[in-house]
């Protein structure tokens, strides 16, 4: 509904920058009344007569980090540390600035990067 509000103001040839506004603090208002413990996210781009606003709202934090369930077997704990420890000792893995100051990591042996041991 609000959608359908914000594109007719926007092509009733409303300023496309007052539209923006108004929409984004509509969005903002709906979103939070429906999600009081959340975080809200969005905004709106409009040019002529077109006008498109999107809001995310949802609990706060990264939605992209997952985690990753740890093992409890001490054997293969102890078999991936001492794994990490041989690559470490073949591929010497230090940080060296590239040619744009970016810092990257430089290996002593091939195929280090894509972890191979031997």
């Amino acid at each position: 509904m609000l959608t359908l509000i914000c594109a007719k103001m926007a092509s009733a040839g409303a300023r496309v920058g007052a539209t923006m506004t108004l929409c984004a603090i509509a969005l903002a208002v709906i979103c939070s009344a429906a999600n009081a413990d959340g975080l809200v996210a969005g905004g709106c781009l409009g040019r002529g007569n077109s006008l498109n606003c999107v809001v995310r709202w949802g609990t706060p934090g990264d939605p992209y980090v997952r985690t990753v369930p740890q093992t409890k077997d001490k054997e293969e704990q102890s078999r991936a540390a001492e794994r990490d420890h041989r690559w470490e000792q073949r591929c010497k893995p230090t940080i060296a600035q590239d040619r744009y100051g970016v810092p990257r990591y430089v290996y002593s042996a091939p195929g280090c990067e894509f972890g191979v041991i031997q």
